[in-house]
């Protein structure tokens, strides 16, 4: 029997993820804010989180000396240590697929509300305007769609990119030339993508090398009045160069699920604080780019809800318990290498 602490659970994880359960002897508890120091329990086992705001250090572990088990309700793992946990013996496992071709869905949600001018639309005709003449937007009929990151996700969006006549160009440091030939589209270099495409999406994972894939000198390649969606990780893309590019007219606009800064938005913070600290410094930058994100009118956001779905939420639950249960067995389908 193990101590199953549940962080950042909602009403609909707490019923998902009771049912899994069901019928094991394990004891299980459901807090709904992250995993922080004032918030470790040390008789906890496992403890499972979600992506958003629960970062797992080696001092959060220490602070639960009998935790095995680090079980993240995501695909992503980049806000656990993963070589903290190696070096206390804790293993760790996550959702490898869950929601392709939901993440997928809200790209091209997020793109269909910028080639339509859906938001603004929106707001003319509450207001009683029904003119519309001065909100005309864009077919994706014709459009070249660059994809930059050619897994699950990218391969479900380049489905639906040719289910729009969409001329798909994808990148991926592992090219598939049978996949690329079954769904049809063609790689190329990154370089090449930027260049070619009217809209980019993102779909790569954040490792080391990916932070800020998306910068100044990146977004100079990318065509006069492209478009960037990122539903991936905020910290593909340099918010600052970002914003540049966006009031300079070099893009005519962004759809964003994730924002480098998104953090910040739930924490409460000073402003007129004298600032000594350097990471406060740093957050109140973070903080004010992201603000300013918000307030474009060519921008869309949302808050990292790609992944929200009934069905991708329970797909989500149901292999959490699954991996949990499974351990105590002495299987790990779902380890991350640490």
């Amino acid at each position: 029997m193990a101590k199953i602490v549940f962080y950042e659970a909602s009403e609909t994880d707490k019923v998902q993820l009771s049912d899994g359960l069901q019928g094991t002897d394990h004891h299980w508890e459901f807090i709904p804010e992250p995993l922080t120091a004032d918030a470790t329990d040390p008789e906890a086992e496992v403890v499972s989180v979600f992506v958003g705001h629960s970062h797992i250090s080696g001092e959060l572990m220490d602070a639960m000396p009998k935790l095995r088990l680090i079980a993240t309700r995501s695909t992503g793992f980049d806000h656990i240590d993963l070589q903290a946990a190696s070096e206390r013996d804790i293993t760790v496992v996550n959702v490898p697929n869950y929601g392709e071709n939901t993440v997928a869905e809200h790209a091209f949600t997020l793109l269909l509300a910028l080639a339509r001018r859906l938001p603004r639309t929106l707001e003319t005709t509450k207001e009683g305007v029904y003119s519309p003449t001065e909100l005309s937007g864009f077919d994706l009929k014709g459009k070249t769609f660059g994809i930059v990151g050619m897994g699950r996700i990218g391969q479900h969006s380049a489905r639906i990119g040719k289910g729009f006549g969409m001329d798909v160009v994808g990148f991926d440091v592992f090219e598939k030339p049978e996949l690329a030939e079954e769904i049809g589209f063609r790689y190329a270099p990154l370089d090449e993508v930027l260049a070619s495409a009217d809209i980019v999406t993102l779909h790569a994972p954040l490792v080391p090398e990916n932070v800020h894939l998306i910068n100044t000198a990146r977004l100079k390649q990318m065509k006069q009045g492209a478009i960037l969606i990122n539903t991936a990780r905020g910290e593909l893309v340099d918010t600052h160069a970002l914003i540049a590019a966006l009031e300079s007219g070099h893009l005519a606009g962004a759809g964003l699920d994730t924002i480098e800064g998104e953090r910040f938005l739930n924490e409460q913070i000073e402003i007129n604080t004298v600032l000594d600290n350097k990471t406060t410094k740093e957050t109140l930058i973070n903080l004010a780019e992201t603000e300013a994100l918000l307030r474009m009118p060519q921008v869309v956001v949302t808050p990292h809800s790609a992944y929200n779905t009934v069905e991708a939420v329970g797909r989500i639950n149901t292999i959490t318990t699954d991996n949990i249960i499974k351990f105590w067995y002495g299987e790990t389908p779902n380890k991350i290498n640490q």
